[in-house]
């Protein structure tokens, strides 16, 4: 088993920063503000021939009131998890109240712990160090991991007394299932639904918009079936986002949809389908993804109020009818499970294959069924297709003039390979490909009797 160890500290110390130099990643956000980081971020790290578990935290210790208290809990969930807790403090804040409460903590759970002072950077590193002998904890190293300056030292004598993976082992890579995103505006439910979808208070849930402001990846099981889910940051329109934070957030979001396989995009019930819900929407369609949409906070709600939210989605989701809808509670668990069939079938159909057999017969089939239309006195001419890819699955379609095939005939097309392929949540793409004319740099052949023809009429011309 491969070691656990969880960052944990004060808030702004520098535990993402570290996170994200021992995973050689960007996954963690990071800024010059504290607080940042709110729920648990695991990652797997590799330092030379040491691998390991990483679990980035919230910071601890600080004022544990409103949304500071679920990041508290998060932080001490990922302290039992571990086997190792690199307990971080700040050497150009010195040692605070703050750091002794938090050491006072980690005595009483019993854990190896290691006391990493960061930011050692431009200072004298047994000055920076002396500072925090009166913790009490025997292990102490210091590192500027904004540098990366001592993270091998500290790993090296960490994991000392662990066994040295065989390379075979860590080059198999875990299967991680379907990846699925959670995307929609701020305080849709974004996070109460993943921790209904998980049956665990995984990531902090906080009554106030922005409390997600990272993108959080998770991998479970549901009945031995591997899946990824990703808890997003909530998005908000282009006009009312202000704060740098909040935009990096919502570029960790859009990442994550071209990371994931399936979006499960949330909406709220209580406020309906507004303008942020379909641009969304759109970028995840743009983006090849399947969709399924969950429409959230449905209980409680009248008849009435359902029958209008119904009919709203008809009319403006018209142009997607191919995408799963269902109405959930995820505070209450309704429908939540429904989900996961749907997650599989547009999985499934964006993964769609056929052969080139199979694509050309229908093609056939399509133009018997209805013809192209002329263009410039010319039939468009279907010869054959095949598959371009997926994710969203690609037909590729050559031919005479197929680059000039109507938007309305592409319709009919699409509508008809999703319904003979049963292809549900899922955007289809078309590549309509002309062939080239053959005989187009070559020199005119004339048969005996056009050779004649053009003789006479030459004759003709010199008489005259």
């Amino acid at each position: 088993m491969r070691p656990v160890i969880a960052l944990v500290g004060r808030p702004n110390v520098g535990k993402s920063t570290l996170f994200n130099q021992l995973t050689r990643s960007r996954n963690a956000l990071v800024a010059d503000m504290p607080g940042l980081t709110r729920d648990r971020q695991y990652g797997d790290a590799r330092i030379e021939d040491r691998s390991f578990i990483v679990i980035d935290t919230g910071g601890l210790g600080e004022g544990e009131e409103g949304v500071e208290v679920h990041m508290a809990e998060q932080s001490r969930q990922a302290i039992e998890e571990a086997d190792i807790i690199f307990f971080m403090v700040d050497a150009r804040a010195g040692l605070t109240p703050a750091d002794l409460g938090i050491a006072d903590e980690l005595r009483r759970n019993h854990k190896k712990v290691v006391l990493v002072v960061n930011k050692i950077d431009g200072l004298d590193e047994a000055t920076a160090l002396s500072d925090f002998f009166r913790l009490g904890f025997t292990a102490m190293h210091g590192i500027a991991a904004s540098h990366g300056r001592g993270i091998l030292a500290l790993i090296s004598a960490t994991l000392l007394d662990w066994p040295v993976e065989l390379d075979e082992a860590q080059a198999e890579q875990p299967n991680r299932g379907i990846c699925m995103a959670v995307v929609g505006r701020p305080n849709v439910g974004k996070s109460t639904l993943v921790n209904r979808m998980l049956g665990e208070d995984r990531v902090v849930v906080f009554d106030a918009p922005g409390t997600t402001r990272d993108s959080i990846v998770i991998p479970f099981e549901r009945h031995g079936k591997p899946y990824t889910l990703i808890d997003t940051a909530g998005v908000r329109r282009r006009g009312r986002v202000d704060e740098t934070v909040e935009k990096f957030s919502i570029v960790k979001t859009l990442q994550a949809i071209k990371d994931a396989q399936v979006i499960i995009l949330v909406i709220d019930a209580r406020e309906g389908l507004v303008d942020q819900d379909l641009h969304l929407l759109g970028y995840a369609l743009d983006a090849g993804r399947a969709v399924v949409i969950a429409v959230n906070k449905w209980d409680g709600m009248s008849e009435y109020d359902r029958g209008i939210v119904r009919q709203e989605l008809d009319r403006r989701l018209d142009f997607a009818r191919y995408i799963r809808i269902h109405m959930i509670s995820a505070r209450h668990g309704t429908g939540v499970g429904e989900l996961y069939p749907s997650v599989h079938k547009a999985y499934d159909s964006a993964a769609c294959r056929a052969t080139a057999a199979e694509i050309t017969r229908l093609l056939e089939e399509a133009v018997q069924a209805h013809q192209p239309p002329l263009v410039r006195g010319h039939r468009i001419k279907f010869r054959y297709g095949h598959m371009g890819g997926t994710f969203p699955p690609t037909f590729v379609i050559h031919g005479n003039q197929t680059d000039q095939t109507p938007h309305a005939y592409r319709r009919y097309l699409e509508n008809l390979f999703r319904k003979v392929f049963r292809l549900e949540g899922t955007p289809l793409k078309f590549e309509f490909r002309t062939g080239d004319n053959p005989f187009k740099d070559k020199p005119q052949i004339l048969t005996a009797r056009q050779i004649k023809k053009k003789r006479r009429l030459l004759q003709f011309v010199k008489g005259r």
